[in-house]
C-alpha cells in the first residue's frame, strides 16, 4: 500500500469505494483529470482484494454502503497500513457519521454528492499527508536500524573483520548465511546488511522458521488464494510478496522442513513464488538472507538439510564469534548497555573495578543477550550509583566473589584484564615464586579466564611461600579472607 511508481514519476492511486456506480464514476472522472489513477470498487470486500495486490495512496469510502460500510474499511485498513489516508464521504445531512469517522481515525470527509474542486482539494492534502507519514516512518525505522549499527561494538579483531565484510557485501543482492550462537545479534547482522544495501528504501521482513507450525509455513510464506483451504476467505500475500523490494530475513533456518527447504530452492531458482490454490506463479524481487545457530554443514552431512540448498544460501557466509571469542567487546558493551538502561532508569549509574573484572570474568554462555539482560538486571536491583559485582546475578560454578578475587588477584600479579596477558610483578615474593612455578606470560594462549586463574595460581603459590605455609597469613597478604582462599586453592587445584 504505497505510492506507486508510473513511468518513471510518482503518480498517487486513488481507491474510491462506493456502491453507487454513477456516483463512484463521477469521482473518478474528477480526480483523474487532475492527475490522479483512479479506480473504483463496489464493496469492502473487493476494496480489500484489490488493496493487497496493487496497493493504494488514499480510499475514498462511502459510509453508507450495504453489508460492509466505509467504518469497517478505516477499521481494516487501520490495522495493515495506519500511514493510509482514509477519507469517508457522507450525505449532506450525515453529521453525526463524518464525527464518528474522523474519531475513529478518518483523514477527512467529503461530502455528497461531491464538490470537483473540494474534492480535489481534500484529495491532494490526504495525498500530501499520507507520503508525510510514509516518509517519516521510513526515516524512523532507517535511524532505529543505523543507531543500532551505531551501537554494534567492534573492538575486538573479529568483530572489526565482521563489520568490514558486512559493508563489503551489503549492496549486492547475492543470499548471505548468518551462523553464530545464541544471543549473537544475528538479526542485527541481517539488518546492518540491509540498512548498508541499495534496497534500505524497501521493506525489512524477519520471519522465524521455528515459530512457523508445519501446516501454515507455506501459505505464510508463499500466500493463498481465496478458498484454497477452510479459512481463506480472501487473496492474502506471503512474506515473499511483502517483501519483494527489499530484504527478507529467515532466521534459525536450520529448523525448516524438508518441504519448505524445497519449496525455498525453487524460489531461489526461479525468482517466483506459487500461492497455495494458485495457477500463475508470481515475480519476487527479494534479497534473502538466513541465519542459524546450527552448524549447517553438519547437518547438510547428517541428511537433515539439503545440500543443494546449502550452497545456495551460504554464497556469502558471516559467522558472528561467540562473546567469549571476542573479550575486548565485553567492557564497551557493558557500558553501552548501562547508558541505554540508566538513562531509562533516570539516575547515572557506572561500573566499579571490580564490577568490570567480574565482567570480564565470565563466561557469557548467553553471549550479547545475556551481557545486556545482567546489565538491565542490575541496574533495576541496585540501590547504589556504582554497580558492584554483587549486583550481577551470575549462573556459574564457581561463585561472583570467586571470580572477582581471581580477577583481583591476577592484577596484583601483573595481568591486564583488558588483554588476559601478564607482566612483571611487583613484588619481590612474586618473583621468587615465578622462579619455581610456570610464569604466567609463558601461555599467552587459551581465554581470559584461563590466563586469569593461571596468574592468580602463581601469586597464591608466591604468599603461601612467603608465609612459610600459612593460610591466614597467605590469605591476608592476598587481601582475601581465609574461606575464600580455601575455595580459590580447591578450585585451581592448589
Amino acid at each position: 500500500m504505497s505510492v506507486q511508481k508510473r513511468n518513471g514519476q510518482n503518480q498517487a492511486r486513488v481507491l474510491i469505494v462506493d456502491d453507487e456506480f454513477h456516483v463512484a464514476r463521477g469521482a473518478a472522472m474528477v480526480l483523474s483529470q487532475a492527475g490522479y489513477e483512479c479506480e473504483t470498487c463496489p464493496t469492502v470486500e473487493a476494496a480489500l482484494k484489490l488493496l493487497d495486490n496493487k496497493g493504494a495512496d488514499v480510499i475514498i469510502a462511502d459510509m453508507r454502503m450495504t453489508g460492509m460500510d466505509g467504518m469497517d474499511l478505516l477499521k481494516k485498513v487501520q490495522s495493515k497500513d495506519p500511514d493510509m489516508a482514509v477519507l469517508v464521504s457522507v450525505p449532506l445531512p450525515a453529521a453525526e457519521s463524518a464525527k464518528a469517522a474522523l474519531r475513529g481515525g478518518a483523514f477527512d470527509c467529503v461530502t455528497k454528492p461531491f464538490d470537483s474542486d473540494e474534492l480535489n482539494a481534500v484529495v491532494s492534502r490526504a495525498v500530501e499527508m499520507s507520503a508525510l507519514q510514509r516518509e517519516n516512518r521510513k526515516l524512523r525505522e532507517q535511524l532505529d536500524v543505523a543507531s543500532i549499527a551505531a551501537g554494534f561494538v567492534a573492538e575486538a579483531p573479529k568483530s572489526r573483520q565482521l563489520v568490514a565484510m558486512i559493508r563489503r557485501v551489503a549492496p549486492s543482492r547475492t543470499t548471505a548465511l548468518i551462523e553464530g550462537e545464541t544471543g549473537t545479534g544475528k538479526e542485527l547482522v541481517a539488518r546492518m546488511l540491509h540498512y548498508w544495501s541499495n534496497r534500505a528504501d524497501g521493506p525489512f521482513l524477519a520471519i522465524n522458521c521455528k515459530a512457523l507450525a508445519d501446516g501454515v509455513v507455506e501459505s505464510e510464506l508463499f500466500g493463498h488464494e481465496k478458498g484454497s483451504f477452510t479459512g481463506a476467505i480472501r487473496d492474502r500475500a506471503g512474506c515473499f510478496e511483502r517483501a519483494s523490494g527489499g530484504t527478507l530475513f529467515l532466521d534459525e533456518i536450520g529448523e525448516a522442513g524438508p518441504d519448505f527447504q524445497a519449496k525455498l530452492l525453487r524460489v531461489l531458482e526461479d525468482g517466483e513464488v506459487l500461492r497455495v490454490g494458485g495457477s500463475k506463479p508470481r515475480k519476487v524481487d527479494v534479497r534473502i538472507i538466513t541465519a542459524t545457530n546450527r552448524k549447517l554443514r553438519n547437518e547438510v552431512a547428517a541428511g537433515r538439510f539439503r545440500a543443494d540448498l546449502y550452497f545456495r544460501l551460504s554464497v556469502i557466509p558471516l559467522r558472528i564469534a561467540p562473546l567469549r571469542e571476542r573479550r575486548e567487546d565485553i567492557l564497551p558493551l557493558a557500558h553501552h548497555f548501562l547508558a541505554f538502561h540508566s538513562t531509562e532508569a533516570g539516575r547515572p549509574l557506572m561500573l566499579s573495578p571490580e564490577a568490570e573484572a567480574a565482567l570480564l570474568a565470565h563466561r557469557w554462555p548467553g553471549n550479547v543477550r545475556e551481557l545486556e539482560n545482567v546489565i538491565e538486571r542490575a541496574v533495576v536491583m541496585s540501590g547504589q550509583e556504582t554497580l558492584m559485582p554483587e549486583a550481577f546475578a551470575f549462573d556459574d560454578d564457581a561463585s561472583d566473589e570467586d571470580l572477582v578475587q581471581v580477577a583481583g588477584i591476577a592484577r596484583a600479579a601483573g595481568v591486564d584484564s583488558s588483554l588476559g596477558t601478564a607482566t612483571a610483578p611487583a613484588s619481590a615474593d612474586s618473583n621468587h615464586a615465578q622462579s619455581n612455578a610456570q610464569p604466567a606470560d609463558s601461555q599467552d594462549d587459551g581465554t581470559l579466564q584461563a590466563s586469569l586463574d593461571r596468574a592468580a595460581t602463581v601469586r597464591i603459590k608466591a604468599a603461601l611461600a612467603t608465609a612459610a605455609g600459612n593460610r591466614v597469613d597467605a590469605a591476608a597478604a592476598l587481601g582475601v579472607d581465609r574461606t575464600t582462599l580455601y575455595r580459590l586453592m580447591k578450585r585451581l587445584s592448589l
